[in-house]
């Protein structure tokens, strides 16, 4: 498989999927290639260009079954939940049909999170816990982008990333693991990375524009 695959910038954006059941697990990614995708992905923005990003890479087994495990206990609480796509069934076949998917894949994601080659926690320096709405965004408007353009990179290099923040509600338990300074640096997300299986991946379906996009006000 070539390092990088032939995708033009509008087939990166619109086919970069949430990929879950489609994780090799079996195949080692190297660590040089992880390196890559960081390096593209800080030359994302960053609030004043402070850059106060850290990456978490995480390939130790013991490390990573002890994240799947604290991912999986706050997996099940989630498919407990109202919220769960699985148990928002509205009689609607197409629509139903989507969620059982999606709760499918999801289920499938968090039974295997532990055994994924890799895993990457995109962190920033500082926390803004209970902090007002204007804060919080400016905040993390200086992590996801970057973390967007690592999945990105990830992509464009045959492999497949998911983005994921259960695990966050124990954030804590995560930082002790693997020694993440808690009170000073905050986690953003969990991103699960490994080659994909195939790398012919589509746009998927959303709503229709007329629906979403508002010119001048609402």
């Amino acid at each position: 498989m070539p390092s990088e695959l032939d995708l033009s910038t509008d087939e990166l954006l619109s086919t970069t999927r949430a990929v879950r059941k489609r994780l090799d697990l079996e195949r080692d990614v190297p660590i040089e290639i992880i390196r890559e995708c960081i390096e593209l992905a800080v030359q994302a923005p960053s609030g004043s260009n402070k850059q106060g990003w850290h990456w978490v890479v995480v390939t130790d087994p013991g490390q990573r079954r002890s994240l799947g495990e604290l991912y999986r206990k706050a997996f099940e609480e989630y498919a407990a939940s109202e919220y769960f796509p699985g148990n928002q069934m509205i009689g609607d076949a197409e629509q139903d049909a989507t969620r059982r998917r999606v709760a499918g894949s999801a289920q499938y994601l968090a039974e295997k999170m532990g055994e994924v080659p890799v895993l990457v926690l995109p962190c920033l320096a500082g926390r803004v816990d209970n902090a007002p709405s204007a804060q919080s965004a400016s905040y993390w408007g200086s992590l996801f982008p970057a973390a967007w353009s690592f999945c990105l990179a990830a992509r464009s290099r045959g492999l497949g990333t998911s983005w994921t923040t259960l695990h966050l509600k124990y954030e804590r338990e995560a930082a002790d693991i693997l020694g993440i300074p808690y009170e000073k640096v905050s986690q953003g997300a969990l991103l699960p990375v490994a080659y994909t299986k195939g790398t012919d991946f589509k746009p998927a379906a959303r709503a229709d524009l007329d629906r979403i996009v508002h010119i001048g006000r609402w």
